[in-house]
């Protein structure tokens, strides 16, 4: 039996632009950490060899120090180590693949052609191929099928399967099914995917390894899996990231928002980046989302409030007035009537909320 590892899509050296300047600072430096962190898993599980489908860094231009990190935490895992380059850190003479000293149990295919490395002593070979520019429209997959000498034959490659524009090595399902593969370890698609079986051949995407943004929700991490003598795949998915993504929509309608948050959060968040989406109808204030944020921010590594509440519609009430505030509903009404989407009503809400404030001498945040 072979127990192997896969995981993909490091992104480092991302730049994080959405968080603060010190967050952004601090991800980075934590995520040169991966390499040691992964080697602690490869070596607690008894991973046999390690698979890594490409992206590790998210450009070819990486501060020095980083993929230093993670040659030296890959190497600590004592097991071949076959890495397979993507779009974003495309083997080059320039890529920290090539500028380097990478240790001697990690092999990076070099060649937009498949080559096939021999393990003797797990009766295995391991096949890869490299970007080697920022698009690969050809499939590296293409005609490709491992022999049929009784060896075990894994894969890994940064791949698109069934792309509609075939930019990021286009693969099929049929080359899959065609292949010889016990396993065809993937990335470039940021979400796990489950495992889906073309032919004998067992495929799946791990994902990326840490969210990096509201488009890369929940659990990250790797896929961990074993190989029988008669080539049966089996995987499971490991949560593997320090912080996680979430969106949270809270309803505050008749409520104090803050009592509507807090009863809506799960209890542990501290680590976990959240945008929280509040809707519902509000009286003429709306929230003071300010007030929020101060009260709930120590509770999330980062946190986004954004209030999609709109005015309580009885506040068109006093439309009827004869009165200055009557006349000034009067007319956003009829804007808020005639607005043709969500975004349009959301922005006469606004004006309403503001306009009321200012009638009222009162301050809106």
């Amino acid at each position: 039996m072979i127990r192997f590892l896969h995981a993909a899509d490091f992104h480092l050296d991302s730049a994080f632009h959405a968080l603060s300047p010190q967050r952004a600072a601090e991800r980075r430096r934590e995520s040169r950490e991966l390499g040691a962190r992964l080697a602690e898993e490869a070596l607690r599980r008894g991973a046999d060899l390690v698979l890594l489908s490409g992206d590790l860094f998210d450009g070819t231009d990486s501060f020095r120090e980083t993929p230093e990190e993670l040659a030296r935490g890959l190497g600590r895992m004592g097991v071949p180590v076959f890495i397979a380059p993507g779009n974003h850190d495309f083997y080059s003479p320039d890529s920290p693949y090539a500028t380097v000293a990478w240790p001697e149990n990690v092999y990076v295919f070099q060649s937009n052609h498949v080559e096939s490395i021999d393990l003797p002593d797990l009766n295995c070979t391991v096949h890869g191929a490299a970007f080697t520019a920022p698009e690969q429209t050809t499939g590296l997959l293409t005609g490709f099928a491992a022999p049929a000498d009784g060896r075990i034959h894994l894969m890994t490659l940064h791949a698109d399967v069934e792309p509609s524009v075939p930019r990021y090595n286009p693969v099929t399902k049929t080359e899959i099914a065609a292949s010889g593969l016990a396993y065809l370890a993937l990335g470039h698609v940021h979400a796990a995917s489950e495992p889906q079986k073309c032919g004998k051949t067992l495929w799946a995407y791990p994902g990326c390894t840490e969210g990096r943004g509201f488009d890369e929700l929940g659990d990250k991490g790797f896929y961990f899996g074993t190989v029988s003598d008669e080539g049966a795949v089996t995987l499971e998915f490991v949560p593997f990231a320090r912080h996680r993504y979430e969106i949270l929509t809270v309803d505050v309608t008749d409520q104090d928002p803050r009592e509507a948050l807090e009863a809506a959060l799960p209890k542990w968040t501290t680590d976990d980046l959240y945008r929280i989406l509040l809707k519902g109808e509000t009286d003429e204030r709306g929230v003071d989302l300010t007030a929020l944020e101060t009260v709930l921010s120590g509770r999330f590594y980062a946190l986004e409030l954004r209030d999609g509440t709109r005015v309580r519609q009885d506040v068109w009430a006093r439309a009827e007035e004869d009165s200055l505030r009557g006349e000034f509903l009067r007319r956003l009404r009829r804007q808020y009537d005639a607005a043709k989407d969500d975004g349009e009503r959301e922005n006469v809400t606004r004006a309403v909320r503001f306009g009321l404030a200012a009638l009222d001498h009162r301050d809106i945040l």
